[in-house]
Order: C-alpha cells, then sequence, then structure tokens
C-alpha cells in the first residue's frame, strides 16, 4: 500500500483484473459470471447491486432477520422499488414454506433478496434452498455475502445467483474501501438504465470494464493492490476451505472457553455461522457490561456490542488474522475481567 500506484497505468489495470478473476472463480462463476468491483464499503456493492439488477416496475421479496436486511429494504425504499418482506426473529432463518407460500400469492414479484451470513446475531442463512425456491418460481436471486463470501462454500453458477455482493475487509483479509458483485453476464447485460445513481450503475462500470478494462472514475489504488496480496494469502491458505477450516475452529475454541465461563450462547450449533457469535448477557450483579468492554480492550481485545431486539447480547468475531493462539488469549482475558469484576458462578440472562 505504501507504492503510488496510477489507477491508469498497465501494472495496476494488469493487478486488478487478477483481482477480478480470482473473485470469480471463488464463487465457481467461470466464464458464465464477471465480478464488477465497486468503489467504497460493503454496502456501496449492495445498493449498486440492488439499484441496478432491479428495475424501476421490479418487486423484490427481501428476506430479513437481522440489520443488514433492513437495511437492504431501506436501499429499495429510498430508490422507490416496490418489495414485500418476509420477516424472522434475528435468531431464526426464513421460514422456506411460508416464502414459497409468498411467491404463489405474489405473482408481481420478480426478485428474492437474501443474506448469507446475519451478523447481527451471526446465523447462517439457507442460501442454497432459498435459491432452489428462486429457480423454480423463475425469480432473479440477489445475495448479500458480505460477511461469509471466502470463507462459507458459495457455488454462483450451481444456485442460479443473478448477483452476490461482498467487499474487501471481511474473510479475505484485505483493507476497507472495495465492494464488488460478481454477476450472471447475461442477467447483468439486462440491467442496462435501472440504475437509480451515476456513480453506482453497475452495468454501466461493467460496461466501461469490458471496453478499457479501467474504472469510471478513481479507483482506491492502495486498497485494490492490497487486495491482490489478501487474494494471494488467502489462496496459500487454502482458498475457501483453508480459510473456512481456521475460522470454525477459532469458533469452536471460543464457543467451548466462553460456555465454560458461564456464557450462553444466542444461536443453536445448526444455524451458527463460524464469522461472529452473540452471547447473551450474564445475569450477575457484578457484572457490567462497560466494565467488562473496557478490561478486555486494555488487554488489547475489542468485542462488538449487541444488536438484537430478542435478548440483551453481545458478539465476538471468528474472523481476521487470528488463529488458536489468539483466540486462547482473548479467553483468558475474559476470565480475568470477569475475576476483577467479581462475577463468580454467573448465569445468563434469558432471552
Amino acid at each position: 500500500m505504501v507504492h503510488d500506484w496510477g489507477s491508469r497505468d498497465a501494472s495496476f489495470v494488469a493487478i486488478n483484473k487478477k483481482v477480478l478473476t480470482r473473485l470469480c472463480e471463488i464463487a465457481n462463476g467461470k466464464d458464465d459470471y464477471v465480478t464488477v468491483p465497486m468503489q467504497g464499503s460493503g454496502t456501496f456493492a449492495v445498493e449498486s447491486m440492488l439499484t441496478s439488477f432491479v428495475p424501476v416496475k421490479g418487486k423484490v421479496l427481501v428476506l430479513i432477520n437481522g440489520a443488514y436486511g433492513q437495511r437492504a429494504k431501506r436501499i429499495l425504499d429510498i430508490a422507490g422499488r416496490a418489495t414485500v418482506v418476509h420477516e424472522t426473529a434475528e435468531d431464526a432463518p426464513p421460514d422456506l414454506q411460508e416464502v414459497e407460500a409468498i411467491l404463489q400469492r405474489d405473482h408481481a414479484i420478480t426478485h428474492i433478496f437474501t443474506i448469507h451470513c446475519e451478523t447481527t446475531s451471526g446465523i447462517l442463512n439457507p442460501i442454497e434452498k432459498i435459491g432452489a425456491l428462486a429457480a423454480l418460481y423463475k425469480k432473479s436471486y440477489l445475495i448479500d455475502s458480505m460477511s461469509a463470501f471466502g470463507a462459507l462454500p458459495l457455488d454462483a453458477r450451481g444456485i442460479r445467483a443473478d448477483a452476490v455482493a461482498a467487499s474487501s475487509n471481511k474473510c479475505i483479509e484485505g483493507v476497507p474501501g472495495l465492494g464488488f458483485v460478481i454477476c450472471r453476464r447475461d442477467a447483468l447485460a439486462q440491467t442496462k438504465g435501472n440504475a437509480t445513481t451515476l456513480v453506482l450503475d453497475l452495468y454501466d462500470q461493467w460496461a466501461n470494464f469490458e471496453k478499457t478494462g479501467q474504472y469510471r472514475f478513481t479507483p482506491p489504488t492502495h486498497v485494490i493492490v492490497a487486495f491482490h496480496q489478501a487474494l494471494e494469502e488467502f489462496t496459500a491458505e487454502g482458498g475457501v476451505p483453508g480459510r473456512g477450516g481456521r475460522y470454525r475452529n477459532n469458533c469452536r475454541i471460543l464457543l467451548e472457553g466462553m460456555t465454560a465461563l458461564g456464557f450462553k450462547p444466542l444461536l443453536p450449533a445448526d444455524l451458527q455461522a463460524p464469522i461472529i457469535v452473540t452471547f447473551h448477557m450474564l445475569d450477575h450483579p457484578g457484572f457490567v457490561f462497560q466494565h467488562f468492554y473496557d478490561g478486555l480492550k486494555r488487554r488489547g481485545f475489542v468485542i462488538y456490542p449487541g444488536k438484537l431486539t430478542v435478548a440483551d447480547s453481545f458478539r465476538i468475531g471468528c474472523i481476521g488474522r487470528l488463529g488458536e493462539t489468539q483466540m486462547r488469549d482473548a479467553l483468558a482475558a475474559v476470565r480475568e475481567v470477569l475475576d476483577e469484576m467479581g462475577v463468580t458462578n454467573p448465569s445468563t440472562k434469558a432471552a
């Protein structure tokens, strides 16, 4: 990142092309798919996907079980796109029977949108089964795989996704600043004129790459070359099986250790993705979350406050440049902070 790259320089253009090709390979896109990058955070990519793929007269079935599904709904509302919502609690996956019933009732639906891993709770949503319904009822299928891409298997061709959005700074372990959408070529070709903004127009961005190999507007060059390096390290670790395997081991260590310390995870094992884990707060007079948070931070560990409505909770991540040593050190820090607060024989607050 310390090198000053020219965005129109042939060396940078070649690096960027390698990045886009590799992302398609990770999603098993082969020649049927193309990666369209979008400058900005992951939400920029999600908004570009939704507002480019959904036409003015389209209607989206939005599957919501957390904050990021709610955000997608807000994007569509602002863009003036019609929606119908199937919402479940943050600790519950979509009810597939109800999803199918909605598709049978509402023939105006053109698209289905879901989150791969909803990090409000850490829940893993059944993207393959949702994709099967989308294929059965001939609906376009759009996925936010922001926190799962690169760690959890995703076969874009197999599930016939029209578009999958993700970003540079999650499971590939790059730095923030670049979103991307892996698009089925045939579906992307039909999106011309749909976009609600100039800068987030996926079709226009793609068309310019096809013509010149370059971005329409100044790209985050340092972020992209760092992303290229991150992809090299991702491949060296064994790709999705290797990266996902390390995260699963992190998650296992975390769950076993936190459970032994008295904490209760929100999700059952079959719904828990190895990305981020939500725990109930401890029900103990000495347990004060802000003290807990600050004590861990002083020891070099930063955790996430909870975002749930269904439970008083907090979250701990399993992804990033972390392994068994860091996870066990974090657990030791949790034990120290609990001792510091005088928390012994705790119980957890029920949801």
